[in-house]
């Protein structure tokens, strides 16, 4: 009984186990059409085998490969660039007494050659991060309003304190939409921006319907 019959899908693996077939039938799935004999093909697939020997699992973040497979295939629209951003932890008494630690990151950012600097406190830096990356994205802000991180999860890929971190999150949207974007450094702050930012670049391409199936389903 083929998956589509009972409300399920076919899964395919775009991962450094997945053949040239496998890359096909999944970039068919989201709309990206290339010749089988394009040499950007094969650059694509030798760029994920690559990223997935560094820690990435694009099996599993289905959105962050869309974002890599157009880029390579086709181009990405710049809708907005990061120039700098900073995450502080401060563990501090508050107004109560009570002992708190609190996060704070600093984002700027360049929307149409205006640079945009934003300051937000959270729930830890990741937290932070995702607040202050979508307070402030110029025109574009009111596309992803309705836009809200859904889970987060670290995996750390060896031992030691400088041990590669791989993030993935899951977001979702008011249309109930739901999509995966992972992040890999041995930074997991570094880690977490990458994610954070690929989940808001697809966001904008769903809006304007270049992007492919929702990519956690």
């Amino acid at each position: 009984m083929p998956p589509e019959a009972v409300g399920n899908r076919r899964r395919v693996m775009v991962s450094d186990q997945g053949g040239k077939a496998n890359f096909l039938a999944e970039l068919k799935r989201r709309g990206i059409d290339v010749p089988r004999d394009d040499h950007r093909l094969d650059a694509l697939i030798s760029v994920v085998k690559e990223r997935e020997a560094e820690g990435y699992a694009y099996e599993g973040a289905d959105a962050s490969f869309e974002l890599l497979a157009r880029k390579m295939l086709h181009g990405l629209p710049e809708f907005f660039n990061v120039t700098s951003f900073r995450c502080m932890v401060e563990r501090r008494f508050d107004a109560n007494g009570q002992l708190k630690t609190v996060s704070e990151a600093i984002v700027k950012v360049m929307v149409e050659g205006e640079e945009k600097m934003s300051v937000a406190e959270g729930h830890g830096p990741v937290n932070a991060l995702d607040i202050a990356l979508r307070k402030d994205l110029g025109k574009f802000q009111s596309e992803i309003a309705d836009m809200e991180l859904a889970d987060f999860k670290v995996r750390i890929l060896n031992g030691g304190t400088e041990a590669i971190t791989r993030v993935l999150i899951e977001s979702h949207d008011g249309t109930g939409a739901r999509w995966w974007t992972v992040g890999v450094s041995e930074n997991i702050i570094d880690a977490s921006f990458q994610a954070l930012m690929d989940s808001i670049v697809y966001k904008l391409m769903k809006n304007r319907d270049m992007a492919g199936l929702v990519a956690a389903e």
